[in-house]
């Protein structure tokens, strides 16, 4: 073949990439992300998951984000103002910014987005700042926020999908469909979605950052095996995975076509206990506090840490951890203690064995840890039926009540309130267990309005004192942040929310 030829030959094979979408290899820079699940609905204001909150972090700027110390820093917003009494926060506006869709975000669009999270209709964001009474505009590049009381963690939320804006136009013509298309402000552009292989985001060219975007495309890639998450990196088809297994540590550090990188989550792996939601709640465990306490004693955390994860984890019973400022000291983690449990059982007028439908994510890592506690509650008088379920599927059975016991993680929020509210509380939309409790959801909601740190935790000490022994979820440890990618992959940070910030990011030749 002449070199005519072959040029010819190239230019039309690159002429035919272009006309099906897909541009030439040389041309475009992709970084390709293992998931380990597949989101829920890419809308801010509708979504659960911590694997869309990882999309989210390419296609959603909030008004403000954190840093590698949790610090408050401006992202959509440049900054904030809080009145004396707490009870109006003024926010400024960044000038020249667009939504993808070529619409300019300002505070009309501002209020209309934490509107949409406070007023549509199955929204899981009206919990998170439900303390809001109104928006205000007071200028183009000014919004006022009215709170009916002080709200502590009012700034955290807006760090998260309470803080994410989305396009006016795009969200009134979608409708309830808007997660099938999101338009946002973020560095990415949304472009398309496949259930259960792919989602797809493109470099956002009029982006208000733009000079630190350097990767032209990013492909999600949900694939719940971790052993193929790794597999597929080490080939080659993947530039970063998140949730590398604790066991295949090892197995990263000694292979130098990777890296290794970690960090401490700001969440927790519990267990929800059904005790009020539906018929499934008709069971020992759901009816009695004291069955609740049994089968919390019947499992060694520190055991259950070294058997499925090496040690890696950090076992504990807390909706925080140990080095956060409202961590309870005066509630340590209980031993195991199978006598005892037994004891509680009986008290409690129960026969055994005690059958219960425990409901698990499939992935290799929560059947390991379900395992483990079916074969540790077994001692004490429960027989746990291993119920595995696609990870949506089961946020979907949760809500109606279809399970007794749901081994459910949570990936954390800057403030305590963030991991406690929306479980705990009565109306919370992450309420799947259905405990209810006014004097509870009193200290809760107390908790919100003040800002004194001391005072603060006071109120949560009493929190703990009530939801630690009857309420329904059952805390085992804080999740090591593990992740695995190319040494192509450069500027990648954990931060402590877990989320894959994109911008910085480079992929070397």
């Amino acid at each position: 073949m002449t070199l005519k030829s072959r040029l010819l030959k190239t230019s039309l094979l690159a002429l035919a990439l272009t006309c099906a979408g897909i541009a030439p290899a040389s041309a475009q820079s992709t970084l390709r992300i293992g998931l380990a699940e597949d989101p829920d609905l890419l809308d801010p204001t509708m979504a659960r998951t911590y694997v869309g909150r990882i999309v989210f972090a390419s296609i959603c700027d909030k008004l403000f984000d954190i840093d590698e110390k949790l610090n408050f820093v401006p992202q959509l917003a440049l900054s904030h103002q809080t009145s004396a009494d707490g009870k109006t926060v003024t926010i400024k506006l960044r000038p020249n910014v667009k939504f993808h869709d070529g619409e300019t975000f300002d505070a009309e669009a501002a209020k209309f987005s934490l509107e949409r999270h406070l007023t549509l209709p199955g929204s899981f964001r009206r919990a998170e700042i439900s303390p809001i009474d109104k928006v205000e505009v007071v200028d183009p590049l000014t919004v006022r926020i009215l709170l009916k009381a002080p709200f502590s963690p009012l700034m955290a939320q807006l760090t998260d999908r309470a803080g994410m804006m989305v396009s006016p136009k795009a969200a009134r013509a979608l409708g309830d469909k808007f997660g099938t298309a999101p338009v946002c402000a973020g560095p990415y552009k949304f472009v398309e979605r496949v259930a259960q292989d792919r989602i797809v985001v493109e470099r956002f060219p009029d982006y208000w950052d733009k000079s630190r975007v350097n990767i032209d495309r990013i492909v999600y890639r949900p694939i719940q095996d971790s052993t193929v998450r790794l597999a597929n990196l080490k080939s080659g088809q993947l530039d970063l995975l998140e949730r590398l297994l604790a066991t295949d540590i090892g197995e990263v550090k000694k292979d130098s076509r990777l890296r290794l990188a970690t960090g401490f989550e700001l969440g927790y792996q519990g267990v929800t206990m059904n005790v009020a939601n539906g018929e499934k709640a008709n069971n020992p465990l759901g009816k009695s506090a004291k069955v609740r306490q049994a089968f919390e004693l019947s499992i060694d955390r520190e055991a259950l840490d070294s058997v499925v994860f090496n040690g890696v984890q950090n076992p504990d019973n807390q909706w925080v951890t140990a080095t956060n400022p409202y961590y309870q000291s005066k509630f340590p983690m209980p031993k195991r203690d199978v006598a005892k449990a037994r004891a509680l059982i009986k008290e409690a007028g129960v026969a055994t064995p005690i059958v219960l439908d425990f409901m698990v994510p499939n992935n290799p890592e929560t059947k390991a840890v379900a395992e483990v506690m079916q074969s540790m509650a077994a001692e004490a008088g429960f027989e746990l039926k291993l119920r595995v379920t696609e990870f949506a599927t089961s946020l979907d059975e949760a809500e109606k009540g279809n399970f007794q016991l749901y081994l459910l993680a949570w990936s954390g929020r800057t403030d305590p309130d963030g991991n406690i509210f929306s479980f705990a509380s009565c109306k919370g939309p992450l309420n799947y267990g259905r405990y209810c409790d006014p004097a509870l959801d009193a200290l809760l909601e107390k908790a919100r309005t003040v800002t004194a740190q001391a005072e603060r935790k006071a109120i949560y000490e009493q929190v703990a004192a009530k939801w630690l022994t009857e309420g329904s979820v059952l805390y085992l440890y804080h999740r090591a942040l593990l992740f695995a990618h190319s040494p192509r992959l450069e500027g990648f940070k954990v931060l402590p929310d877990g989320l894959i910030r994109v911008t910085d990011l480079r992929l070397k030749p």
